[in-house]
């Protein structure tokens, strides 16, 4: 029987099938394999007695590690305007993550009330430049939430963010439900508590929307530096018109790309961001965010 993980906590699965949810442990194949199941993934049981074993794990289409989410087409983004600020390095290190998987980015900019809206067009625009949309809304007020649920449609969506942006009340609100417990902004530390405390995908009309553990620092010290410039869609018309074949755009006489920066076609602080994930690393460091 096919199904599709749609919570994982404790060492059981939870896999919905045309019929119903059926509760499900992991053959032990595939620890041996090094291959967890995840929230996300289709995957083959075998049912007995209402007890289900998962058999088989489905290829996959993306797979994020954190969050843990498999098969996501999409990616909302989700940020805090103000309160706290937004880390703009933090943003583009979610972003690239997205990229490295191929999943689609939008930016969602939460708390837009506490922004002027010289602000807010500032920002639009600075994330607009380098190829991502931006959708402004206050979960707690519900502005802007008709225009999300346009963008789940036919879509398996993740939310992913630093806590405190507010991910839980937009889950809340997206639902019409109180589905999590949510979490105010610590004063003294900048940042929300931990509310979320499992993986889930929560079924919706024509789609499906994955609530994932908030978290305030990430690691892409795995993606190959040879990798990341494909992470950055701006570079993505440049990438091969350098001299050198397999040019990584730092330090190679003729860059296609340093010449757009050099001609305000890329922007330089994303190539600066650039410049310094890719020296991270050729020096195999790993800065936690």
């Amino acid at each position: 029987m096919e199904g599709k993980i749609i919570k994982g906590i404790g060492g059981f699965y939870y896999v919905k099938t045309k019929e119903e949810v059926i509760e499900c442990k992991a053959r032990g194949k595939f620890r041996h394999k090094d291959m967890k199941p995840m929230v996300g993934d289709n995957v083959i049981i075998n049912v007995s007695n209402g007890k289900g074993v998962i058999e088989d794990i489905l290829e996959r289409s993306s797979e994020l590690i954190r969050p843990t989410v498999a098969n996501v087409t999409q990616a909302f983004v989700v940020f805090a305007i103000k309160n706290p600020d937004i880390n703009f390095d933090l943003l583009n290190r979610f972003l690239i993550l997205c990229e490295h998987n191929n999943i689609k980015s939008i930016v969602c900019l939460n708390k837009e009330d506490l922004a002027t809206n010289e602000e807010k067009e500032e920002v639009k625009k600075k994330i607009n430049d380098i190829g991502y949309d931006v959708l402004f809304i206050n979960a707690k007020k519900a502005i802007g939430i008709e225009l999300l649920k346009e963008r789940l449609e036919s879509e398996v969506t993740v939310l992913c963010g630093p806590s405190g942006a507010g991910k839980s009340t937009l889950i809340n609100t997206l639902i019409d439900r109180s589905h999590m417990e949510t979490g105010a902004v610590s004063d003294k530390i900048g940042r929300g508590k931990h509310t979320t405390r499992h993986s889930e995908l929560i079924e919706i009309e024509n789609g499906y929307l994955v609530d994932s553990p908030g978290f305030s620092n990430i690691d892409i010290s795995f993606i190959d530096k040879d990798e990341l410039r494909y992470c950055f869609p701006e570079f993505e018309e440049y990438n091969h018109n350098c001299k050198f074949r397999g040019c990584i755009h730092n330090k190679e006489p003729q860059c296609a790309v340093k010449a757009a920066v050099e001609e305000g076609k890329i922007n330089e602080y994303r190539y600066s961001f650039y410049i310094r994930i890719l020296e991270e690393l050729l020096d195999g460091r790993k800065n936690k965010w």
